[in-house]
């Protein structure tokens, strides 16, 4: 299943890698979320929604039942 994240990957070209770093992530962890095989802790989450100017909600609220 494709993640915002992925989408956002390929519709801007940034790398996976430059936003890990921006959201104090490493790239495997970064990596695991993206792919939608982990999901972040809030802060965590918080820091890559600010990294991509957006917001939590908005990537990951479709999640939440």
């Amino acid at each position: 299943m494709e993640t915002k994240l992925q989408t956002y990957h390929k519709e801007t070209g940034v790398k996976q890698a430059f936003i890990a770093q921006k959201s104090k992530l490493t790239p495997g962890a970064y990596s695991l979320i993206v792919r939608g095989e982990s999901l972040p802790s809030l802060p965590a989450a918080i820091r890559i929604a600010r990294a991509l100017n957006d917001t939590v909600e908005n990537l990951w609220g479709d999640q939440i039942d």
